[in-house]
């Protein structure tokens, strides 16, 4: 019988669909476990061979948690809000909701066809109103919380404005703004409900607020820093500069220790670990107040400005020889002089078309404006001048710094560049070439009340100090900012808010969802409002408690809804809790029974591209959930796994041109390209392919007096070639590549002498634009699905990055061949198992045993590569010994279930079975079939082996010795000599001496 993947896989995924075999229970008695993925974005490419690695890891989890007796969830679903669909929307007018559902069938088709083990039944899609209802209900409740360092949790807001109509904030302990003027309960008794409203948006955990946040003009939207790369947009690689505008912001910084204390308590990697370690960034220290010295020419400063600075190194304070505020700092229009006015803001100008990531990783350039004020000392009084430099960010900190140059390298490059001050504080310290950044085995010198002390003693010093002049405190400071929560699209959840009189007012949530208006582009309006102020009913009826035309607005009865929309993480960030439903109820996000069954996920798998993104939004949501007792959970993952990825190999076509003087132009150069094969270029000297390339220039331009003089520098660059036109031998099919590309119809190609041409290949990211992918369509037609999922795992460690090769993969093809062929050994090919028992000591126990062994042992440690090849020796050793027995063959299939799981239901249902081997008991592991009986012990001669003996392993010291004496070989080697000693380890060695 043959092997016929297709028919067996296509069969058991329709029973598989048909029998719901995966549903989860939310009532059952085994015990539980939540495995999940990062669940996709349905893109329009589909899936290529490296996106489904971790789904198989996980897949091969779930099914051998089954098999161990575990009611496993392991649902899917889309994230499938996102700006893809939306710049697809606006280049064709279709509305995203079209192209998303497309691009869902066609993952749905493809996850189906890998035979993965999902429950479907509890399928999300956060783009749904059905589930976004209660992303906006989330939002809603971050808006009606405020967080009490007191209680460390946040509380409704409702206990707040108890506090404020009793107390006033004097004796409130809260997460909030900076700049919150004191006041009584008489106070706010006497406040308007519109100031009121004002004071409490300092307090919400989600506020609008003025900030600095990355605007990307071509893409019309804020985005998040993990959103831009190397400066520009993720997306598209569109510039993207900083910019000042009125956003939502969550108050994650509320968070930050919990966040931080947190990690100690799940199973994540130390690397992942770290990274939010960083991102949170914790730091000791103080702040340090420096008032501003009115400048004469600057009459807007008043003698009460001030600068705060936190510092980790307090003990430094007399070495500050001057002060480094962020371009952006709101202080610098106010301090800035006359005469540097125009400096300042052409620097300003210039630094908004750089990222924060950009300006945070070069440390290299040296820039700055010095903006002609001064700040005094706290404690010498002398003035210091305040400078601006892009290596301060307004996000970090207070957007300033006090620069300590002879102790931070940074500053220290400053300070020479621009020719400042640069006193020396450590005694006994060289600082004449570059700084001391140590805070060991050094005193403090030249620093007044300070000097002779280390750096322990003169910090707390310098804090009681400063305290005692009310210019600072000690201070616990932490990097992470608040998440800018805005985005100026259209294709994301809508806000539940409207306004009245400015103010933002939440709608109730027994009219959500908010549901997305049509519009007719997608498109920013001409006033630069987001897509949604494009919309003609996009108004919040009080009276009806419904949404209503814009042009009924009156600020009575009927208000503008908020025109932005939630970013892409919002959905995610609680979409595991939605999964634990099983009956998805419109009444709640998900029920308390389900919420205490499942808890929370116990294994996550996903990229570690998300470290500081969703893994870190979601925490902060989880949390925030659990202090107003919605979950019982302070952690979303108990452990969480980051895949590697599958590489792609690329295909590269050199692109050169000669530098003439009458083609220096890159919009000449542009137009006389030349292709060379890959061979020319690496085989060819420099100066004779110069020629080459010139002579075909000089063709090209034949009306032009090119003289060979006017040739000067080689200029080489590489451009992607869809690899399905090149062959496994490197050679491009020239003709389908001219006609791949319409810029291509007409070029110069310059062939090997034998007409190839050859591309150059390197391995990188498996990318649609790097046209390097492989798709799993044709790879389960051409060798089966459970050929792709053995072989994506065979090709190496989980956590790692790895090449795919197409060629590899009929390695494990052929392993499934043998092994349905070791379960058809009857006449002309037939199933055939034997039902008769098996001696214990048959070598087939011993295969299946070991097997059994290191199979689990692999799936609990994640190392499901080595299982590969552990199936594949199990395999041949069963072969071999002929064995058909059903002892053997039956546990056999269930260990390979997990990974080959269409074959071994095929088999498991010719083995007699008429229900799914996704539930049968997981093979026990038995120690006795591994024990050795016998000993293949080495004989050796004054410590040099000359043979070995096979001896009972129970065999006494004596009786090993007696039968090495009498063995003929041990007489040939003695030639009638008796040995001086005979040494005998049982069960390892024997060595005969003398």
């Amino acid at each position: 019988m043959r092997y016929d993947f297709n028919h067996i896989e296509k069969k058991w995924q329709d029973h598989w669909a048909k029998n719901q075999t995966f549903k989860a229970s939310n009532t059952s008695d085994k015990p539980k476990y939540y495995v999940l993925d990062m669940f996709p974005y349905p893109s329009g490419a589909g899936l290529h061979v490296g996106h489904p690695l971790g789904y198989i890891a996980s897949d091969i989890y779930a099914r051998y948690k089954r098999h161990k007796g575990f009611n496993v969830l392991h649902p899917q679903g889309y994230d499938s809000f996102g700006l893809p669909a939306e710049q697809y929307a606006i280049q064709t007018g279709q509305h995203p909701a079209i192209t998303t559902e497309t691009n869902i069938k066609t993952y749905r088709r493809q996850l189906d066809q890998i035979g993965f083990s999902f429950d479907w039944s509890r399928e999300v899609r956060t783009s749904n109103p059905e589930y976004y209802k209660w992303t906006q209900w989330i939002f809603i409740q971050l808006f009606e919380s405020w967080y009490n360092n007191d209680s460390n949790k946040a509380e409704d807001i409702k206990t707040l404005i108890s506090k404020f109509t009793l107390e006033g904030n004097t004796t409130v302990n809260a997460a909030c703004d900076d700049n919150i003027e004191a006041f009584t309960a008489e106070d706010w008794n006497s406040y308007s409900a519109e100031q009121q409203e004002e004071i409490l948006l300092k307090y919400r955990l989600t506020y609008l607020a003025e900030t600095e946040v990355n605007w990307c003009p071509e893409l019309g939207t804020v985005l998040a820093n993990d959103e831009i790369v190397n400066g520009v947009s993720e997306r598209g690689s569109h510039p993207v500069v900083r910019k000042k505008m009125t956003q939502w912001s969550m108050r994650i910084s509320a968070y930050a220790e919990r966040l931080l204390q947190g990690l100690d308590t799940i199973d994540w990697t130390d690397a992942l670990k770290e990274t939010q370690r960083n991102w949170i960034g914790k730091s000791v220290g103080a702040s340090v107040t420096f008032k501003v010295i009115p400048a004469v020419t600057s009459s807007e400063v008043e003698m009460s400005q001030k600068i705060d600075v936190f510092t980790t190194r307090p003990d430094t304070i007399f070495g500050v020889s001057f002060m480094t505020l962020a371009p952006e700092h709101e202080l610098v229009s106010k301090i800035t002089t006359e005469a540097q006015k125009e400096a300042v803001e052409a620097y300003i100008e210039k630094t908004a078309k750089r990222s924060e990531r950009e300006r945070m990783a070069d440390v290299k350039t040296i820039s700055g404006v010095f903006t002609g004020a001064y700040a005094e000392h706290p404690f010498t009084k002398q003035p210091i001048q305040i400078w601006i430099g892009d290596y301060v960010l307004a996000s970090y900190g207070t957007g300033a710094v006090m620069a300590v140059p002879c102790g931070d390298q940074r500053d220290y490059d400053f300070a020479k560049h621009f020719s400042i001050d640069i006193p020396n504080i450590f005694e006994g310290v060289d600082i004449s070439e570059e700084a001391y950044g140590s805070k060991d085995n050094v005193k403090i010198a030249n620093s007044d009340f300070l000097n002779g002390m280390n750096y322990k003693k003169a910090s707390k010093r310098a804090i009681y100090e400063l305290e005692n002049i009310k210019q600072g405190e000690g201070k616990t400071n932490y990097r992470l900012r608040d998440a800018v929560f805005s985005r100026q699209r259209y294709w994301g959840e809508p806000f539940p808010v409207y306004y009245v009189n400015g103010m933002p007012q939440m709608i109730d949530k027994a009219h959500l969802p908010i549901v997305l208006p049509e519009v007719e582009k997608y498109l920013p309006t001409e006033e630069g409002e987001p897509p949604l102020g494009r919309a003609d009913v996009w108004a919040w009826c009080t009276e009806s408690n419904s949404v209503v035309s814009n042009d009924k607005i009156n600020n009575t009865t009927i208000h503008p809804l908020e025109l932005n929309t939630m970013p892409g993480w919002a959905g995610s960030s609680w979409y595991f809790f939605r999964y634990m439903e099983d009956a998805m109820r419109d009444e709640t996000f998900a029920s308390k029974d389900a919420l205490n069954y499942w808890e929370n996920v116990d294994l996550y798998i996903g990229g570690s591209e998300h470290a500081t993104g969703h893994l870190l939004y979601s925490r902060f949501w989880v949390k925030l959930l659990k202090d107003r007792g919605f979950v019982n959970v302070e952690e979303p993952f108990k452990k969480l796994i980051n895949q590697g990825m599958i590489l792609g190999t690329s295909a590269f076509v050199a692109k050169v041109y000669i530098q003439t003087s009458k083609t220096e132009t890159d919009e000449q150069r542009a137009k006389t390209p030349i292709y060379c094969s890959a061979n020319l270029i690496e085989n060819t000297e420099n100066e004779n392919l110069k020629k080459l390339i010139f002579d075909k220039i000089k063709e090209r331009f034949s009306d032009a007096v090119i003289e060979k003089h006017h040739a000067s520098n080689l200029f080489l660059t590489y451009i992607h070639a869809d690899v399905s036109l090149v062959n496994s031998s490197d050679e491009l099919d020239l003709e389908a590549f001219k006609d791949w590309r319409t810029e291509f119809k007409n070029a110069e190609f310059i062939t090997d002498s034998d007409g190839v041409f050859k591309v150059k290949r390197e391995v990188e990211k498996m990318s649609k634009s790097k046209y390097n992918v492989v798709n799993p369509d044709q790879i389960v037609e051409d060798f089966g699905a459970d050929s792709l999922r053995l072989y994506e795992m065979f090709l190496g460690p989980l956590e790692q990055y790895k090449p795919w090769n197409t060629a590899g993969i009929s390695g494990v093809h052929n392993f499934l061949k043998k092994l349905w062929k070791l379960y058809h050994q009857g006449e002309n090919g037939a199933f055939y198992a034997d039902s008769s028992p098996l001696g214990k000591s048959d070598g087939a126990f011993k295969t299946l045993h070991k097997t059994i062994k290191k199979v689990a042992e692999d799936i609990e440690n994640f190392s499901f590569n080595t299982s590969v090849s552990t199936f594949m020796i199990a395999v041949n050793e069963l072969t071999a010994q002929k064995c058909t027995s059903k002892d053997i063959l039956e546990p056999l299939l269930v260990l390979i279930s997990p990974y080959a799981p269409h074959i071994a239901e095929e088999l498991w249902e010719q083995l007699g079975h008429s229900t799914s081997i996704s539930t049968a008991p997981f093979p026990e592991f038995d120690a006795s079939h591994l024990v050795e009986s016998s000993k293949n012990y080495p004989i050796s001669f004054n410590g040099k082996m000359r043979f070995t003996l096979e001896l009972p392993m129970d065999m006494s010291k004596d009786d090993i010795e007696a039968a090495v004496m009498a063995n003929e070989k041990t007489m040939a080697q003695l030639e009638g000599r008796t040995p001086k000693k005979v040494i005998v380890v049982p069960g390892k060695i024997v060595n005969i001496v003398g």
